[in-house]
């Protein structure tokens, strides 16, 4: 009987709770099975664990493997946890110390090849991480946004046999570096003619912090003018451009572009939203 441990972070929200990778190896017929609330994505990891330790040229143990995501009562979505989970069952079958997974956390989806493909909401995860003074290693393609959190120690691997060496101590694993210091593009007001009250309201708003609201018909410079409000707000904050940035990596809508630090979002509704749409709506209860 043997057991191992491995750290890993789900995504709730703008949130990173840690979730502990648990590999329980026991006598009996060969099986893999996991628990903890993992949905469909999480379940189908035994097959791209299987694939991807053979390819990195180790031996999957023909064990019945239990394997536990811990809290039980969270619930564990997409592929992030494949590679935590091939680390633990190498860790439980010796292939790799054990010692070395108590200081790092790590998240990234295994190909069928070993290598390690990027997943979304990677910078709270990274934010949480640097908390807990752990290590966090993740695929290339999250190497730029997780490098975002300044202070944390972020590797990137791109094979699971490159983070299995790194943890047996036989080479080490390049830092992270985040490209994100380029001055942000905004649409200038400057190309904005005639509207003169508009154009006024948007300097003051900008100037006082005060909330803004457009009206009136399509077509007649709403979005145009709207485009052009960040251009003249000051520059965000490290706080606010962390803020912004994780939500961006949350949103479904693809990993976030680092060339966006620290310019504030925009985006432009449609011309027929309703109130309820812009401010949300339903009933309260107090």
């Amino acid at each position: 009987m043997q057991l191992a441990l491995a750290h890993s972070r789900a995504r709730v929200g703008v949130s990173a709770p840690a979730v502990t990778v648990e590999v329980h190896l026991a006598g009996g017929l060969p099986r893999m099975s996991v628990v903890g609330l993992p949905e469909a994505a999480v379940r189908e990891a035994k097959d791209r664990v299987r694939a991807a330790i053979s390819c990195a040229q180790m031996e999957f143990p023909s064990r019945s493997i239990t394997v536990n995501l811990a809290p039980a009562d969270l619930p564990k979505h997409g592929g992030r946890f494949d590679l935590p989970i091939a680390l633990g069952i190498l860790a439980a079958a010796g292939e790799i110390p054990q010692e070395a997974l108590n200081g790092v956390e790590c998240i990234a989806e295994l190909g069928l090849t070993g290598e390690l493909r990027p997943v979304d909401g990677v910078l709270p995860a990274a934010l949480a991480a640097q908390a807990q003074g752990r290590r966090l290693i993740v695929a290339p393609g999250n190497a730029a946004e997780a490098a975002l959190a300044r202070d944390a120690d972020i590797q990137v691997a791109r094979t699971l046999s490159e983070v299995c060496a790194m943890l047996r101590g036989d080479q080490s694993l390049p830092r992270a570096s985040a490209d994100a210091d380029s001055a942000p593009f905004h649409p200038d007001l400057a190309d904005v003619r005639g509207q003169q009250h508009a154009r006024r309201a948007l300097e003051i708003a900008a100037a006082g912090g005060h909330h803004l609201l457009l009206t009136g018909s399509p077509g007649c410079g709403k979005s145009l003018l709207a485009a052009r409000l960040p251009g003249i707000l000051p520059e965000a904050s490290e706080e606010e451009a962390l803020e912004s940035a994780a939500l961006a990596s949350i949103s479904g809508r693809g990993f976030f572009d680092t060339s966006r630090w620290r310019q504030r979002p925009f985006r432009s509704p449609h011309h027929s939203s309703s109130a309820v749409a812009l401010i949300g709506g339903g009933g309260c209860e107090f």
